[in-house]
Formats: C-alpha cells, sequence, structure tokens
C-alpha cells in the first residue's frame, strides 16, 4: 500500500466522520436517525474502489470503538454495536467494498456522461442501501425486538434520502473522477 492510499484512506474517514456530525434526525418509527454516514461511505466506495472504501469505513470504524465520539450525536465505544444502529455501522463497510467493486465493473471512463452517472448511482443503491440495509435491519430486529417485518417497513422511511444520497455521490464522483482519474483499489 503506497503512501497516496494510506492518506485517502484516511481522509474518507475522516470525511465520513465529519459527515456523521451533523445532527442526527429522529423519526421516531424505529429507534435508527437520519444521518449522512451513508453519504461518506458512498462516496468512499465509489471515489477510492472497493479495498480502499472499505479501510476507510473500517478506519471510522475503529475510530468509534477506540472511544472518538465521532458517531451522530457524540456517540462512541464498543457498546455502540450491541444497539439497534450496530448492524447498519457494521454493513456500511460491506457497502462500501460493494460500491467501489461494481464501479469498477460498471463505469469505464470511455462511456457517456449519462452512462457513468446511471452506473454510479446503481452502484451506490445496491451497496449503501441494498447491502447496508441487509445487515441493518435484521440487526435491529434482533437488538430491539421488533420483528424483522416493523423493522423493515421503518427503514423504509430511510430510502428517499437514501436514493438522493446516491444521487449526489454519483454527480460528485463522476466529476472529480474526470477532472482526476485514479484507479479504484
Amino acid at each position: 500500500m503506497s503512501t497516496k492510499d494510506i492518506v485517502l484512506i484516511a481522509l474518507f474517514a475522516a470525511l465520513i466522520a465529519v459527515l456523521s456530525l451533523m445532527p442526527p434526525i429522529p423519526l421516531g418509527v424505529i429507534p435508527v436517525p437520519v444521518t449522512l454516514q451513508t453519504l461518506g461511505v458512498m462516496l468512499a466506495g465509489a471515489m477510492l474502489g472497493p479495498w480502499r472504501g472499505m479501510l476507510a469505513c473500517l478506519l471510522y470504524m475503529v475510530l468509534w470503538m477506540l472511544g472518538l465520539p465521532v458517531l451522530p450525536g457524540g456517540r462512541a465505544g464498543l457498546g455502540v454495536l450491541a444497539g439497534p444502529t450496530g448492524g447498519f455501522l457494521v454493513g456500511m463497510v460491506f457497502g462500501a467494498l460493494v460500491i467501489g467493486w461494481m464501479v469498477q465493473r460498471l463505469a469505464s471512463p470511455a462511456m457517456a456522461y449519462r452512462g457513468q452517472l446511471l452506473a454510479y448511482c446503481l452502484a451506490c443503491l445496491v451497496g449503501g442501501v441494498v447491502v447496508v440495509y441487509a445487515v441493518g435491519i435484521p440487526w435491529l430486529a434482533s437488538v430491539t425486538g421488533i420483528g424483522m417485518q416493523r423493522a423493515f417497513v421503518g427503514s423504509l422511511a430511510f430510502i428517499p434520502g437514501d436514493v438522493l444520497k446516491a444521487v449526489v455521490t454519483a454527480l460528485v464522483a463522476v466529476q472529480v473522477r474526470r477532472a482526476w482519474p485514479m484507479p479504484l483499489r
């Protein structure tokens, strides 16, 4: 791993932490608030690739597990994993990996702009929504005892915001990669 890789991983872990500091918005339906963390995860996977994006999320995870208050609401520590948001946080690591992997395979620099936008958006929706929810919803149901159906239905409230985050990520990532092409790793 090069120095450039390490710097990019640290930079995107910091970006996720900064986006996490935006005040969380509780929905009341389920005990998981709306945050901007997934925007950072989508950006990490889309702009760094599968391995560096995943490592940025893992670094962010290590920081809050060690007690740095970088989670929404200033939370931190291993106890967060035992809470309702633990699965979504773990799912972000796998989400970034899937986003980066899909971008590598779907978005060619030779593609037309709209094709690249569509590929990035699809990658962010699959990795940043489907994968994250696939880990987070069962975890939420298990920890809270609300049942899978209620956890799933409650999580539907996040879909509009996550779709918007995927579109924003696609717009940003395509423009940045056109201006500063770097290999996805």
